[in-house]
């Protein structure tokens, strides 16, 4: 039987979390699905497979199974908005990023909601603790790196086109700054437009497990799809060429400056 969640053990103090990539839908939860949330469009295509060289820095991975539409592991389990006042796509969405239903009739209630939270996000979030865990029983600290991608334009959440690479510490409270500056400094440095704690602070996963007093630094790296994806939300490995070394650096900048006392 298929995991829910797939996991990879590291040798380094990284921690690669892949919360968006899943396609995977229960055949009784589709069948009330419409066929535009069929499409997926909301789902972070390929990050396992741009971040193809996590495995040579030594970085733990987990990535999710189930698409986003079954629940969202980066959300609360009590489904509180990451950004009040703001439209976001809930625990369980009912809508789509451009506002077309997920259901065909009533959306999940209270009770559903409750099941899937203990079957669907429950594993998730139990597999990324471990590897947290387990990274700081290593070195005594670990550095996760939440990977998330969007189309660059989305009325719904932001005005305009989304810069390229979108760093996220919650405000500085996930991350210490000489960690996330180092990281920073990469991406502003690369042929790529980027911001840090611009419309994407991070989500769920990076304000709970983000605790520098605790060794945790937690990022997270929205990338606008046109950086990487094709028109068939596969890998174009020219645009991800170029990419990838971009990646990795701001990475690595990132392990090295939390090897130093903070």
């Amino acid at each position: 039987m298929m995991s829910d969640v797939l996991t990879t053990a590291g040798t380094s103090p990284l921690v690669v979390s892949f919360p968006h990539v899943g396609t995977d839908i229960p055949d009784a939860i589709a069948a009330r699905m419409t066929p535009e949330a069929l499409r997926l469009d909301d789902t972070d295509f390929e990050q396992p497979a741009l971040y193809d060289f996590a495995a040579d820095l030594g970085a733990a991975t987990v990535t999710a199974r189930w698409s986003r539409l079954v629940i969202d592991v980066n959300r609360s389990p009590d489904d509180q908005p990451l950004y009040p006042g703001q439209w976001g796509a809930g625990l369980v969405p009912d809508e789509t990023f451009v506002g077309e239903a997920v259901y065909r009739g009533p959306a999940p209630d209270a009770a559903e909601i409750a099941a899937r939270r203990e079957r669907y996000w429950r594993p998730y979030h139990q597999a990324l603790a471990l590897a947290i865990a387990a990274a700081i029983d290593r070195h005594g600290h670990a550095v996760l790196w939440d990977a998330h991608s969007i189309t660059g334009v989305a009325p719904r959440l932001f005005e305009g086109t989304l810069p390229d690479l979108n760093l996220g510490t919650a405000d500085g409270a996930a991350c210490a700054p000489a960690i996330s500056a180092a990281a920073f400094a990469v991406c502003e440095a690369s042929p790529y437009s980027a911001v840090i704690n611009g419309r994407f602070k991070g989500g769920y996963i990076t304000r709970t497990y983000g605790d520098p007093a605790s060794g945790v630094q937690a990022l997270q790296m929205e990338l606008a799809k046109s950086t990487h994806l094709g028109p068939d939300n596969r890998v174009d490995e020219a645009l991800a060429g170029r990419l990838r070394p971009v990646l990795r650096e701001a990475m690595e900048a990132a392990i090295d400056a939390a090897k130093a006392p903070q």
